[in-house]
Protein backbone atom coordinates (compact mmCIF):
# COMPACT_ATOMS: atom_id res chain seq x y z
CA UNK A 1 0.00 0.00 0.00
CA UNK A 2 0.97 3.72 -0.54
CA UNK A 3 -0.01 6.79 -0.18
CA UNK A 4 0.80 8.20 -3.85
CA UNK A 5 -2.12 8.93 -5.33
CA UNK A 6 -2.23 6.75 -9.02
CA UNK A 7 -2.78 8.72 -12.13
CA UNK A 8 -4.58 7.88 -15.51
CA UNK A 9 -1.08 7.46 -17.30
CA UNK A 10 0.39 4.93 -14.60
CA UNK A 11 -2.57 2.55 -15.72
CA UNK A 12 -1.18 3.21 -19.46
CA UNK A 13 -3.35 5.82 -20.53
CA UNK A 14 -1.64 9.34 -21.17
CA UNK A 15 -4.36 11.74 -22.11
CA UNK A 16 -1.77 14.43 -22.84
CA UNK A 17 -0.32 12.07 -25.71
CA UNK A 18 -3.46 11.95 -27.46
CA UNK A 19 -3.69 15.73 -27.33
CA UNK A 20 -0.75 16.08 -28.56
CA UNK A 21 -1.93 13.40 -31.00
CA UNK A 22 -4.75 15.29 -32.05
CA UNK A 23 -2.62 18.78 -32.33
CA UNK A 24 -0.73 17.01 -35.14
CA UNK A 25 -3.69 16.02 -37.29
CA UNK A 26 -5.95 19.31 -37.22
CA UNK A 27 -3.91 20.72 -39.80
CA UNK A 28 -4.05 17.71 -42.18
CA UNK A 29 -7.70 17.56 -41.77
CA UNK A 30 -8.91 21.01 -42.64
CA UNK A 31 -6.96 20.90 -45.90
CA UNK A 32 -9.61 17.61 -46.52
CA UNK A 33 -12.12 20.19 -46.02
CA UNK A 34 -15.10 20.68 -48.81
CA UNK A 35 -18.14 23.30 -48.65
CA UNK A 36 -20.37 22.03 -46.20
CA UNK A 37 -18.31 21.20 -43.66
CA UNK A 38 -18.94 23.04 -40.30
CA UNK A 39 -16.97 21.59 -37.96
CA UNK A 40 -13.15 21.15 -37.50
CA UNK A 41 -11.58 17.63 -35.68
CA UNK A 42 -12.33 17.73 -31.73
CA UNK A 43 -15.26 18.18 -31.28
CA UNK A 44 -17.77 15.53 -29.94
CA UNK A 45 -19.20 15.52 -33.22
CA UNK A 46 -18.31 16.22 -36.94
CA UNK A 47 -20.68 18.78 -38.41
CA UNK A 48 -21.64 18.74 -42.22
CA UNK A 49 -24.15 20.60 -43.98
CA UNK A 50 -26.21 18.49 -46.58
CA UNK A 51 -27.90 22.28 -47.81
CA UNK A 52 -24.19 23.65 -48.39
CA UNK A 53 -23.12 19.95 -49.72
CA UNK A 54 -25.70 19.06 -52.22
CA UNK A 55 -26.30 22.35 -54.54
CA UNK A 56 -29.08 21.00 -56.92
CA UNK A 57 -29.85 17.77 -56.09
CA UNK A 58 -33.63 17.19 -56.26
CA UNK A 59 -33.65 13.72 -53.76
CA UNK A 60 -30.73 13.12 -52.19
CA UNK A 61 -29.66 10.12 -50.33
CA UNK A 62 -27.55 9.15 -48.47
CA UNK A 63 -25.24 5.76 -49.03
CA UNK A 64 -22.48 4.73 -45.65
CA UNK A 65 -20.22 2.31 -45.33
CA UNK A 66 -17.62 0.75 -43.19
CA UNK A 67 -14.52 -1.17 -43.09
CA UNK A 68 -11.21 -1.76 -41.68
CA UNK A 69 -7.84 -2.63 -42.78
CA UNK A 70 -7.46 -6.03 -41.68
CA UNK A 71 -4.48 -8.60 -41.06
CA UNK A 72 -2.58 -5.97 -43.89
CA UNK A 73 -1.79 -3.61 -40.78
CA UNK A 74 0.21 -6.25 -38.91
CA UNK A 75 2.30 -6.21 -42.39
CA UNK A 76 3.23 -2.27 -41.81
CA UNK A 77 3.89 -3.18 -38.46
CA UNK A 78 6.45 -5.68 -39.22
CA UNK A 79 8.01 -3.69 -41.31
CA UNK A 80 7.56 -0.13 -39.22
CA UNK A 81 5.89 1.75 -42.59
CA UNK A 82 2.69 3.27 -41.75
CA UNK A 83 2.44 6.23 -44.28
CA UNK A 84 -0.06 4.02 -46.79
CA UNK A 85 -1.98 2.44 -44.36
CA UNK A 86 -4.36 5.61 -44.30
CA UNK A 87 -4.93 5.32 -47.88
CA UNK A 88 -6.46 1.28 -47.72
CA UNK A 89 -8.79 2.43 -44.99
CA UNK A 90 -10.19 5.30 -47.20
CA UNK A 91 -10.38 3.48 -49.63
CA UNK A 92 -12.12 0.11 -48.59
CA UNK A 93 -15.03 2.46 -47.52
CA UNK A 94 -15.41 5.19 -50.47
CA UNK A 95 -14.74 2.42 -53.04
CA UNK A 96 -17.89 0.53 -51.52
CA UNK A 97 -20.27 3.61 -51.17
CA UNK A 98 -19.13 4.54 -54.50
CA UNK A 99 -20.54 1.22 -56.10
CA UNK A 100 -24.09 3.27 -55.88
CA UNK A 101 -23.08 6.07 -57.68
CA UNK A 102 -22.78 8.49 -54.38
CA UNK A 103 -20.28 10.93 -54.10
CA UNK A 104 -18.44 10.78 -50.93
CA UNK A 105 -18.68 13.79 -48.53
CA UNK A 106 -16.90 13.04 -45.29
CA UNK A 107 -14.69 10.34 -43.80
CA UNK A 108 -14.61 9.82 -39.96
CA UNK A 109 -12.06 7.40 -38.36
CA UNK A 110 -11.08 4.88 -35.66
CA UNK A 111 -7.57 4.82 -34.33
CA UNK A 112 -6.93 2.15 -31.41
CA UNK A 113 -3.68 1.17 -29.79
CA UNK A 114 -1.73 0.06 -26.79
CA UNK A 115 0.04 2.76 -26.12
CA UNK A 116 -0.05 5.79 -28.00
CA UNK A 117 3.14 7.57 -29.99
CA UNK A 118 1.76 10.61 -31.48
CA UNK A 119 4.05 11.02 -34.51
CA UNK A 120 3.10 7.32 -35.44
CA UNK A 121 -0.38 8.08 -35.13
CA UNK A 122 -0.16 11.32 -37.22
CA UNK A 123 1.77 9.26 -39.81
CA UNK A 124 -1.14 7.23 -40.53
CA UNK A 125 -4.09 9.75 -40.20
CA UNK A 126 -2.14 12.10 -42.25
CA UNK A 127 -1.89 9.16 -44.92
CA UNK A 128 -6.08 8.98 -44.19
CA UNK A 129 -6.32 12.88 -45.29
CA UNK A 130 -4.10 12.53 -48.25
CA UNK A 131 -6.27 9.50 -49.39
CA UNK A 132 -9.76 11.74 -48.56
CA UNK A 133 -8.66 14.76 -50.55
CA UNK A 134 -7.83 13.02 -53.59
CA UNK A 135 -11.53 11.71 -53.48
CA UNK A 136 -12.62 15.47 -52.47
CA UNK A 137 -13.79 13.71 -49.37
CA UNK A 138 -14.04 15.40 -45.90
CA UNK A 139 -12.13 14.33 -42.71
CA UNK A 140 -14.33 15.77 -40.34
CA UNK A 141 -13.51 14.19 -37.48
CA UNK A 142 -12.54 10.31 -35.81
CA UNK A 143 -11.53 8.68 -32.47
CA UNK A 144 -8.52 7.70 -30.49
CA UNK A 145 -8.58 5.09 -28.13
CA UNK A 146 -5.70 4.09 -25.89
CA UNK A 147 -5.70 0.83 -25.00
CA UNK A 148 -2.95 -0.77 -22.94
CA UNK A 149 -3.42 -4.72 -22.34
CA UNK A 150 -5.82 -5.15 -25.27
CA UNK A 151 -2.88 -4.62 -28.07
CA UNK A 152 0.63 -5.88 -27.87
CA UNK A 153 3.36 -3.02 -28.11
CA UNK A 154 3.27 -1.33 -31.62
CA UNK A 155 0.20 -2.75 -32.50
CA UNK A 156 -2.96 -0.56 -33.75
CA UNK A 157 -6.24 -1.09 -35.38
CA UNK A 158 -8.04 1.00 -37.85
CA UNK A 159 -11.49 1.19 -38.57
CA UNK A 160 -13.28 4.39 -40.93
CA UNK A 161 -16.58 5.40 -41.59
CA UNK A 162 -17.66 7.14 -44.76
CA UNK A 163 -20.81 8.88 -46.04
CA UNK A 164 -21.84 10.07 -49.46
CA UNK A 165 -25.01 11.53 -51.54
CA UNK A 166 -26.56 10.56 -54.61
CA UNK A 167 -29.74 11.78 -56.36
CA UNK A 168 -32.77 9.37 -55.96
CA UNK A 169 -33.20 9.02 -59.71
CA UNK A 170 -29.09 7.97 -60.24
CA UNK A 171 -28.84 5.22 -57.59
CA UNK A 172 -26.91 2.27 -59.41
CA UNK A 173 -28.22 -0.93 -57.94
CA UNK A 174 -27.86 -3.30 -60.69
CA UNK A 175 -31.67 -3.88 -61.53
CA UNK A 176 -31.18 -2.87 -65.12
CA UNK A 177 -28.26 -5.12 -65.71
CA UNK A 178 -28.86 -7.99 -68.85
CA UNK A 179 -27.50 -10.44 -70.57
CA UNK A 180 -25.15 -8.80 -72.97
CA UNK A 181 -24.22 -6.26 -70.86
CA UNK A 182 -20.13 -5.30 -70.94
CA UNK A 183 -18.22 -5.81 -68.01
CA UNK A 184 -15.57 -3.15 -67.62
CA UNK A 185 -12.61 -3.97 -65.41
CA UNK A 186 -10.39 -1.31 -63.65
CA UNK A 187 -6.84 -2.72 -62.54
CA UNK A 188 -6.10 -3.11 -58.90
CA UNK A 189 -2.76 -1.83 -57.88
CA UNK A 190 -1.99 -5.24 -56.56
CA UNK A 191 -3.42 -7.24 -53.20
CA UNK A 192 -5.37 -3.97 -51.88
CA UNK A 193 -6.60 -4.72 -48.29
CA UNK A 194 -7.60 -8.15 -48.29
CA UNK A 195 -6.37 -12.45 -48.13
CA UNK A 196 -3.78 -11.04 -46.10
CA UNK A 197 -4.25 -13.93 -43.82
CA UNK A 198 -3.56 -16.52 -46.30
CA UNK A 199 -0.86 -14.43 -48.06
CA UNK A 200 1.14 -14.03 -44.98
CA UNK A 201 0.37 -17.74 -44.24
CA UNK A 202 2.49 -18.30 -47.87
CA UNK A 203 5.06 -15.91 -47.64
CA UNK A 204 6.00 -15.85 -44.38
CA UNK A 205 5.39 -19.28 -43.17
CA UNK A 206 5.40 -21.91 -45.93
CA UNK A 207 8.09 -19.77 -48.01
CA UNK A 208 9.78 -19.03 -45.02
CA UNK A 209 9.95 -15.40 -47.09
CA UNK A 210 11.24 -12.08 -45.09
CA UNK A 211 9.80 -8.80 -45.44
CA UNK A 212 12.94 -7.34 -47.31
CA UNK A 213 13.45 -10.54 -49.46
CA UNK A 214 12.86 -9.59 -53.47
CA UNK A 215 9.56 -11.22 -55.02
CA UNK A 216 8.68 -10.95 -58.42
CA UNK A 217 11.43 -8.06 -58.86
CA UNK A 218 10.56 -6.43 -55.65
CA UNK A 219 10.94 -6.12 -51.92
CA UNK A 220 8.17 -8.31 -50.47
CA UNK A 221 7.10 -5.91 -48.39
CA UNK A 222 6.53 -3.05 -51.46
CA UNK A 223 4.49 -5.66 -52.68
CA UNK A 224 1.93 -6.41 -49.58
CA UNK A 225 1.81 -2.66 -48.55
CA UNK A 226 1.22 -1.23 -52.07
CA UNK A 227 -2.19 1.23 -51.04
CA UNK A 228 -5.87 0.26 -52.29
CA UNK A 229 -6.49 2.07 -54.89
CA UNK A 230 -8.78 5.09 -55.11
CA UNK A 231 -11.29 4.71 -57.80
CA UNK A 232 -13.77 7.97 -57.18
CA UNK A 233 -12.80 10.96 -59.14
CA UNK A 234 -12.09 8.71 -62.00
CA UNK A 235 -15.79 6.37 -61.98
CA UNK A 236 -17.37 10.15 -61.17
CA UNK A 237 -15.96 11.22 -64.50
CA UNK A 238 -17.59 8.34 -65.98
CA UNK A 239 -21.37 9.15 -64.59
CA UNK A 240 -21.12 12.41 -65.42
CA UNK A 241 -20.06 11.96 -68.92
CA UNK A 242 -23.60 10.44 -69.03
CA UNK A 243 -22.70 6.61 -69.55
CA UNK A 244 -25.91 3.93 -68.66
CA UNK A 245 -23.91 2.82 -65.81
CA UNK A 246 -25.89 -0.46 -64.65
CA UNK A 247 -24.15 -1.67 -61.90
CA UNK A 248 -20.40 -1.31 -60.29
CA UNK A 249 -18.82 -3.69 -58.19
CA UNK A 250 -15.44 -3.12 -55.71
CA UNK A 251 -13.97 -6.47 -56.06
CA UNK A 252 -12.64 -7.19 -52.15
CA UNK A 253 -12.79 -10.12 -49.69
CA UNK A 254 -14.60 -12.87 -52.17
CA UNK A 255 -12.68 -11.59 -55.57
CA UNK A 256 -14.50 -11.31 -58.36
CA UNK A 257 -16.97 -14.93 -58.14
CA UNK A 258 -18.96 -13.19 -55.12
CA UNK A 259 -18.54 -9.48 -55.41
CA UNK A 260 -19.50 -8.74 -58.81
CA UNK A 261 -22.46 -10.15 -59.41
CA UNK A 262 -23.67 -8.69 -56.29
CA UNK A 263 -27.30 -6.89 -56.62
CA UNK A 264 -27.26 -8.17 -60.59
CA UNK A 265 -30.80 -9.84 -61.27
CA UNK A 266 -31.34 -13.48 -60.02
CA UNK A 267 -31.19 -14.21 -64.10
CA UNK A 268 -28.45 -13.05 -64.97
CA UNK A 269 -24.69 -14.11 -64.66
CA UNK A 270 -21.19 -13.08 -65.90
CA UNK A 271 -18.80 -14.63 -68.17
CA UNK A 272 -15.22 -13.23 -67.47
CA UNK A 273 -12.21 -13.90 -69.79
CA UNK A 274 -9.21 -14.04 -67.59
CA UNK A 275 -6.80 -12.84 -70.61
CA UNK A 276 -8.79 -9.98 -70.96
CA UNK A 277 -5.98 -8.25 -68.13
CA UNK A 278 -3.20 -8.39 -66.37
CA UNK A 279 -2.36 -10.15 -63.44
CA UNK A 280 0.27 -9.12 -61.04
CA UNK A 281 3.15 -11.26 -60.32
CA UNK A 282 2.11 -11.80 -56.71
CA UNK A 283 -0.65 -13.79 -57.61
CA UNK A 284 0.84 -16.18 -59.24
CA UNK A 285 4.16 -16.75 -56.64
CA UNK A 286 0.77 -17.36 -54.28
CA UNK A 287 -0.34 -19.67 -56.36
CA UNK A 288 2.33 -21.61 -56.46
CA UNK A 289 4.07 -20.94 -53.13
CA UNK A 290 1.35 -22.65 -51.00
CA UNK A 291 0.28 -24.04 -53.23
CA UNK A 292 -3.04 -22.59 -53.17
CA UNK A 293 -6.22 -23.44 -55.52
CA UNK A 294 -7.27 -21.55 -58.27
CA UNK A 295 -10.68 -21.58 -57.06
CA UNK A 296 -9.36 -20.43 -53.50
CA UNK A 297 -7.29 -17.74 -55.39
CA UNK A 298 -10.12 -16.25 -57.11
CA UNK A 299 -12.53 -16.06 -53.95
CA UNK A 300 -9.80 -14.92 -51.99
CA UNK A 301 -7.93 -12.38 -54.22
CA UNK A 302 -9.42 -9.34 -56.43
CA UNK A 303 -6.17 -10.80 -59.06
CA UNK A 304 -5.69 -7.60 -60.61
CA UNK A 305 -9.16 -6.33 -61.35
CA UNK A 306 -10.05 -3.66 -58.09
CA UNK A 307 -13.57 -2.53 -59.57
CA UNK A 308 -16.02 -3.67 -62.54
CA UNK A 309 -18.31 -0.98 -64.33
CA UNK A 310 -21.09 -2.85 -66.24
CA UNK A 311 -22.86 -1.07 -68.76
CA UNK A 312 -24.19 -1.91 -72.24
CA UNK A 313 -21.94 -3.62 -74.79
CA UNK A 314 -21.81 -0.37 -77.40
CA UNK A 315 -20.99 1.97 -74.86
CA UNK A 316 -17.94 -0.28 -73.71
CA UNK A 317 -15.10 1.45 -76.13
CA UNK A 318 -16.09 5.08 -74.84
CA UNK A 319 -16.10 4.20 -70.73
CA UNK A 320 -12.59 2.02 -71.33
CA UNK A 321 -11.19 5.71 -73.47
CA UNK A 322 -12.40 8.00 -70.31
CA UNK A 323 -11.30 5.82 -67.79
CA UNK A 324 -8.15 5.89 -69.09
CA UNK A 325 -7.63 9.72 -69.80
CA UNK A 326 -8.20 9.17 -66.08
CA UNK A 327 -5.35 7.03 -65.49
CA UNK A 328 -6.80 3.98 -64.98
CA UNK A 329 -6.13 0.69 -66.71
CA UNK A 330 -9.52 -0.21 -67.74
CA UNK A 331 -10.29 -2.90 -70.63
CA UNK A 332 -13.72 -5.45 -71.05
CA UNK A 333 -12.90 -8.40 -69.48
CA UNK A 334 -16.12 -10.26 -69.80
CA UNK A 335 -19.77 -10.25 -70.34
CA UNK A 336 -23.52 -10.26 -68.61
CA UNK A 337 -24.69 -13.99 -69.16
CA UNK A 338 -27.58 -15.54 -68.15
CA UNK A 339 -26.57 -17.92 -65.11
CA UNK A 340 -28.45 -17.06 -61.73
CA UNK A 341 -25.94 -14.91 -60.23
CA UNK A 342 -22.78 -17.60 -61.07
CA UNK A 343 -19.64 -15.59 -62.33
CA UNK A 344 -17.31 -18.30 -64.42
CA UNK A 345 -13.83 -17.82 -65.59
CA UNK A 346 -13.16 -18.73 -69.73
Amino acid sequence: MTDKPISYADSGVNIDAGDAAVDLIVGEAKRTHVPGVLSGIGGFGGLFSLKDALGDLGDPVLVSGTDGVGTKLLVAVAANRHENIGQDLVAMCVNDVLTSGARPLFFLDYYATGKLAPAHMAAVVSGIARACAACDCALIGGETAELPGLYAHGHYDLAGFAVGVVDRKKIIDGTRVSPGDAVVGLASSGLHSNGYSLARKVFLDVMGLKLDDKVAGRPLADWLLEPTRLYVRSIRALLQSGADVRAMAHITGGGLPENLARGFPSFTGARLDKKAWHEPAIFDVIRKGGPVAERELRRTFNLGIGFCVVLPASQAADACALLKQHGEDARVIGEVTAGAGEVVFA
